[in-house]
């Protein structure tokens, strides 16, 4: 059996002096090395061995096919260095040639406002949280106080995932009913659903809604913030509307109006106004002028909202807020049209990208 083991690893050395590429070489290593090969052959008679040669032959058929592995890696490094000489040696770089310029890419507006928003308000000491956007529908309606018969709920305005219980007749069951959530307040669902006050958290992500138009598209993008403990109030709403818009715009001072409104999460609630200048067409100056704008919708949490997510509403409290980023955005940079922010125009990029 010895005998058989030389002779094997001698017509593997004859083979390799005629290598010419590495497929021959690599045909070679499969003859002798692959699952059938000549050496792996060898190997599985070592169980048929008597005991007495069983050590001598293991030991051989292991230094014979360490050899023809050290001599095929040897083998193909010669080969790849002979084919990089001469690549050298026939590839050459025409240096006068002129150089190729490159266009350095932009930030997209959206991407630097949820950039600069996350960084305000990390700075004022809230927590960043994120979910999922198939949403069932008792976290994005009825866990937010929002009725059976309310028209968000229906088809029309809410795209329900295909194949649900709604879309088919079947009996409804709000935890298995699967649609595209139409706010961020899911995530804050969610978020209270595990933890307990005090919260202080922030959510940005993409909401859809059927609508399209110039201030409307399916998909944008939307702010929530949410704060719950034992003594929050509407002050401290005002407060830290006021400290995040004069942060955001970059202004001193930004005069603010709330006016009272209706949200099934808040009571009470309010649409937040803000002065603007309008005198230039085409043109928005926020924080000055004799106009007033809306911007977002607030108020203080709902208590069947905190009594949906178990939290004790004889203890806790809190407000909450929301706005588009788009609209931000739109603001704070006097884009027009909310759907350019989609259409990837590249020139439409350089102008308005950072």
């Amino acid at each position: 059996m010895l005998n058989n083991l030389n002779s094997i690893y001698q017509e593997f050395k004859d083979l390799v002096k005629t290598v010419g590429d590495e497929r021959h070489l690599d045909e070679i290593r499969v003859k002798f090395l692959g699952k059938n090969g000549l050496i792996t052959n060898e190997a599985k008679k070592i169980a048929a061995v008597p005991p007495e040669s069983k050590r001598e032959f293991g030991a051989k058929v292991n230094q014979i096919k360490s050899e023809i592995q050290r001599n095929i890696q040897e083998i193909k490094e010669k080969l790849e260095d002979i084919i990089l000489n001469e690549k050298l040696r026939t590839e050459t770089i025409d240096i006068t040639l002129p150089g190729r310029s490159y266009q350095r890419g932009k930030v997209h507006p959206i991407s630097h406002t949820i950039d600069l928003i996350k960084n305000i308000f990390h700075s004022m000491g809230f927590e960043h949280i994120d979910g999922p956007d198939i949403e069932n529908e008792w976290n994005n309606f009825t866990a937010l106080n929002i009725p059976k018969n309310h028209p968000a709920r229906q088809m029309h305005d809410t795209f329900y995932v295909e194949n649900s219980a709604k879309e088919n007749g079947e009996a409804e069951n709000e935890e298995k009913l699967n649609l595209l959530r139409t706010h961020t307040s899911t995530v804050q669902i969610r978020h209270m659903l595990k933890n307990k006050p005090p919260l202080k958290i922030f959510s940005i992500g993409k909401v859809y809604r059927s609508d399209h138009d110039a201030t409307h598209t399916p998909m944008f993008h939307q702010l929530e913030c949410l704060v719950v403990d034992e003594k929050s109030n509407i002050l401290d709403l005002r407060g830290c509307l006021e400290i995040f818009l004069k942060l955001f715009f970059n202004l001193e001072q930004i005069p603010m109006r709330f006016r009272t409104s209706y949200f099934p999460f808040t009571e009470p609630s309010f649409e937040v106004d803000i002065k603007c200048d309008r005198s230039k067409k085409g043109e928005i100056k926020i924080g000055a002028g004799n106009d007033w704008l809306e911007i977002l919708g607030c108020g203080m949490v709902n208590k069947k909202v905190l009594e949906n997510v178990n939290i004790d509403t004889d203890k806790y409290q809190g407000f909450a807020f929301g706005i588009g980023i788009e609209r931000l955005a739109m603001l704070k940079y006097n884009i027009s049209d909310l759907r350019c922010f989609f259409e990837g125009d590249l020139r439409w990029l350089n102008h308005y990208g950072f």
